[in-house]
């Protein structure tokens, strides 16, 4: 049973599906095989429950989201252990994120309360106007399987803060860290109805379902870009408001006046975090012609050091991709850019050795001598490949960084403050990172330009997101 559906566990009427551990091929666990009838039970679950959920204290939502952040907290281990076996991370990368996702909760259960209006002069004497914040209505989310846990509270949190309730379909390849989520969810004591989970093993019915019911006020999901592209179509058609967080080709730029020591371990991490599953991978390594050879270097020597393995084994920096799919991306970019004359720096193939074999697993890859002509300059990659590329100055490297169609993260390496100011200001990234790797968090604003997405999460506009503006005219 693995619908939650108006305060209750159900099980679906299509039978289930296997859910398998991606670096041994093994099943660890099923989920209920829902479709349109699940979604549309789902959806008519959260409308029942809008008007007693919207109408409560924004001191009542913040009470209930405060508990869930508390007993997430208490299950951090058994979170991040069941993320590291069906997502395949490695587990202190598992413990970070169940600790970020957690931050949501407690963000918005201090911001529910911060929901304001505010009143306007008017020009007329007899007049008063006054502008109310109110919850959009029945949202209606997609959560990715590269980030299974947080990406559930990023976007739960701030709708159940605003009033909103809520329908939420997970990844097919990790329902099962969705269902512990929905479970804390149930225990914290939200009423029925106000937090829905259907899960799937094909998405397009519930994606149908979503982006056509007339009772779905909002749809927001994170994933790749040509899924959201068609979503966004069929929600737009329909007058659905929308937050879209997609795919991006982020530009790490390293500039001559930095420690290229230091620059190349800031890259090394961040590009093979998560195995370099993540949106704000840095997917294109723009390293000044000057210090290129101590960057690689350090970077080379790093790379050949990190463990491949099950996310559970001690010491593994390396996890599994999430599919054969993957890796054959993958394969088909780093053939390419070799037989267009890139230098294989390390890795460049995939990893078999032992038990390795029975998992989806990349040696983490640098290519030096990459160019425009190369598939991998123009594809996000989304796996552990680094493509380093040469510069000579800054109006070359701003150009190059920015032709891409996307536009989610950028990092700059930089110790000279007018520089570093100059190229944040220039780069048409929603994230830029200057001498920092990680430059996100439950009170920042998360997203991207162009084609990487719509709207934002996190921080206060993450809230904005799920709150309609309603102005009131007062003759008095």
């Amino acid at each position: 049973m693995t619908h939650f559906i108006d305060g209750a566990w159900r099980e679906g009427n299509n039978g289930s599906f296997d859910v398998f551990n991606p670096a041994t091929g093994e099943a660890i666990g099923q989920a209920a095989r829902g479709g349109r009838a699940e979604a549309e039970a789902a959806i008519a679950a959260a409308v029942r429950a809008f008007p007693l959920w919207s109408a409560s204290t924004a001191y009542h939502r913040s009470a209930l989201l405060y508990k869930a952040h508390r007993i997430m907290t208490e299950r951090a281990e058994e979170l991040a252990r069941l993320m590291s076996t069906e997502q395949g991370k490695p587990l202190k990368a598992a413990r970070n994120e169940v600790r970020y996702g957690a931050d949501f909760l407690l963000w918005y259960a201090e911001e529910a309360k911060r929901i304001y209006g505010e009143t306007i002069p008017s020009a007329r004497a007899d007049q008063r106007f006054m502008v109310y914040r109110q919850p959009v209505g029945v949202v209606a989310a997609i959560t990715p399987w590269n980030y299974p846990v947080s990406m559930i509270t990023r976007k739960l949190a701030p709708a159940l803060a605003a009033g909103c309730t809520a329908v939420l379909k997970p990844a097919e390849a990790t329902p099962l860290c969705a269902i512990k989520m929905f479970e804390i969810l149930e225990e914290a004591g939200f009423p029925a109805g106000v937090v829905n989970l259907v899960t799937a093993e094909d998405p397009a019915e519930i994606g149908e379902v979503f982006t056509t019911h007339p009772d779905v006020a909002k749809l927001t999901f994170t994933g790749s870009t040509p899924v959201g592209r068609m979503l966004a179509a069929k929600a737009a058609g329909n007058m659905k408001r929308v937050s879209m967080e997609l795919g991006g080709h982020a530009p790490f730029i390293v500039f001559d006046d930095c420690d290229p020591v230091h620059a190349a371990k800031g890259a090394g991490l961040v590009k093979f975090l998560n195995t370099g599953q993540a949106c704000i991978s840095p997917n294109r390594l723009f390293v000044h012609r000057s210090i290129a050879e101590p960057f690689i270097a350090t970077l080379k020597a790093r790379t050949e050091k990190m463990k491949i393995g099950s996310g559970l084994e001690d010491g593994v920096a390396i996890g599994p991709l999430v599919n054969e799919a993957a890796i054959a991306k993958i394969e088909r970019q780093v053939n390419d850019a070799l037989d267009k004359g890139a230098e294989l720096v390390c890795g460049g193939s995939r990893a078999t050795e032992g038990d390795l074999a029975r998992g989806h697993f990349f040696a983490p890859t640098i290519l030096a001598g990459v160019n425009e002509d190369m598939l991998i300059y123009r594809e996000e990659t989304f796996g552990p490949v680094a493509p380093v590329i040469l510069f000579d100055n800054d109006e070359e490297v701003l150009e190059r960084a920015n032709d891409t169609h996307y536009g989610l993260a950028a990092y700059v390496y930089t110790r000279d403050i007018s520089r570093a100011m100059k190229m944040t200001e220039g780069l048409r990234f929603g994230i830029v990172g200057v001498n920092d790797i990680n430059p996100t968090a439950a009170a920042a604003p998360f997203g991207g330009m162009k084609n990487s997405g719509l709207g934002r999460e996190g921080g206060h506009e993450g809230l904005d997101e799920y709150l309609e503006t309603k102005l009131a005219g007062f003759s008095i």
